[in-house]
């Protein structure tokens, strides 16, 4: 596993209501978003960088549908303060449609943390830019989470299977899996 060299951005990915609506499904990890708050605790504390993204979909059926106020807000555990930096998009990267790259070299921040929702859609798609761009790239395995999924012969797979899976397609090639309790205590040895 790499060693964190510097304090890295940490990234929160839509971490919306809209996610709690049924629409998307069964979902695993329901431990995810207090993992994210305490590593946004972490961050804070440490004074880094620390950028979400806000998903506004132009599916009007979209619980994170811009018109639906409610689902567009972030979860009350993960509420941005001032300083920190928010990106608006309508796609499933963080890096399509805003100026987050350029945030990061602006900054020059060589090394980020994601998490946040939902695995398969913009945390796996903002994990293989972010490694493709050339950024070192940590992703927080308890501290993202999956919804089932129909595929395309009607065959259900489970939220858990499709967030091994995601995390085996992005292990290497694009990102270091790490979790929770291996970030922070990196931290604490620094």
């Amino acid at each position: 596993m790499k060693n964190l060299l510097e304090l890295p951005a940490l990234l929160l990915l839509d971490v919306q209501k809209g996610f709690d609506d049924s629409y998307w499904g069964t979902r695993n990890n329901s431990e995810a978003e207090a993992n994210m708050a305490r590593l946004l605790t972490e961050w804070r504390y440490r004074k880094g960088h620390v950028i979400y993204t806000k998903h506004l979909s132009i599916d009007p059926a979209s619980p994170l549908h811009h018109r639906n106020k409610l689902g567009t807000e972030f979860k009350e555990i993960i509420q941005p303060i001032d300083g920190e930096i928010i990106f608006t998009k309508n796609v499933n990267s963080g890096f399509i449609g805003t100026e987050l790259e350029s945030y990061l070299k602006q900054k020059q921040i060589k090394t980020v943390v994601i998490t946040g929702l939902s695995t398969q859609h913009c945390v796996s798609t903002t994990t293989r830019m972010s490694g493709n761009l050339g950024f070192n790239t940590f992703l927080v395995s308890d501290a993202i989470a999956a919804f089932e999924i129909m595929d395309h012969n009607g065959v259900r797979h489970s939220a858990d299977s499709i967030q091994e899976h995601e995390l085996a397609m992005l292990q290497k090639e694009f990102a270091t899996i790490i979790t929770t309790d291996e970030i922070i205590s990196q931290l604490n040895q620094e």
